[in-house]
């Protein structure tokens, strides 16, 4: 069953063919994606579980806003936390995995397990070499201001040059790109790890290897997304998965070891 809903400032997709008494997990998508989309394959879940996937602002269906920022995604995500009484499970990937470790943080009681897929909060990490020469090149490359490039030079440019697959320019992923165009970096900011690290709560980190992308891609933030899952998996008590022949989408690439991986935490 599918069901769709808008909370105050957010859109959510419900997922179930489970009972009322079935756990439930909040989803929150990366950059250039929302909910149905990043996390399409973990739809066969729902027959034991009910997913609620969540569009962040100016993503999917979700209402607009003027600068997408994972510091108010935080907040859209303990509200929706919040609904179920001893809170849910919490999942979220890239942009959406870094607002997501700031929900949890705060909202410690509202978080039965988080699990989060190359977490993209490279600032936190900025002490080890890989990440800080990753984030200098990334400064350099995409500094703070607006690219001056419509969103389907943006698309292009951020595909065609590793050898992926130019997306359809539907408007769904049009104005996902137009947002991701404005969105406050996650990478330069430090997320504090020692609160997740108190949390009582079940944490697990996935990250892909990396050794199936494209060698300028994997140079350029791959090897750095890699070791700063590593990092704060280290430093939070978290379970550090890595899944062989998959880069930034673990969870899409090889859906059926992360599915695994999901329940089993869910179910614990």
């Amino acid at each position: 069953m599918a069901e769709d809903a808008t909370h105050v400032a957010t859109h959510v997709t419900t997922w179930t063919d489970a009972g009322p008494e079935a756990a439930r997990a909040v989803l929150v998508h990366g950059t250039m994606s929302w909910g149905t989309e990043c996390f399409a394959h973990q739809r066969p879940l729902a027959d034991r579980f009910r997913l609620d996937l969540m569009d962040r602002r100016g993503y999917g269906q979700s209402p607009g806003t003027g600068r997408s920022d994972y510091e108010a995604d935080a907040e859209d995500i303990a509200a929706l936390l919040a609904q179920t009484s001893g809170g849910a499970h919490l999942v979220g990937h890239s942009y959406g995995a870094v607002a997501a470790m700031v929900a949890a943080a705060r909202h410690p009681g509202s978080v039965r397990s988080l699990v989060l897929i190359e977490p993209s909060a490279l600032g936190s990490a900025a002490g080890q070499p890989v990440v800080a020469a990753a984030l200098a090149r990334m400064r350099a490359s995409f500094g703070t201001a607006r690219p001056e490039m419509s969103p389907e030079q943006y698309l292009t440019m951020s595909t065609q040059p590793y050898g992926m697959p130019i997306p359809d320019f539907s408007a769904e992923m049009l104005r996902a790109t137009r947002t991701a165009m404005d969105e406050r970096p996650c990478w330069t900011d430090d997320v504090p790890l020692a609160p997740l690290a108190a949390a009582p709560f079940r944490k697990v980190v996935v990250n892909g290897t990396w050794e199936s992308a494209h060698p300028e891609l994997r140079a350029f933030n791959g090897e750095a997304l890699a070791a700063c899952g590593a990092y704060i998996a280290d430093r939070t008590g978290a379970r550090h998965v890595t899944v062989e022949g998959t880069d930034h989408f673990p969870h899409r690439d090889r859906p059926e070891t992360v599915n695994r991986l999901l329940a089993e935490t869910w179910s614990a």
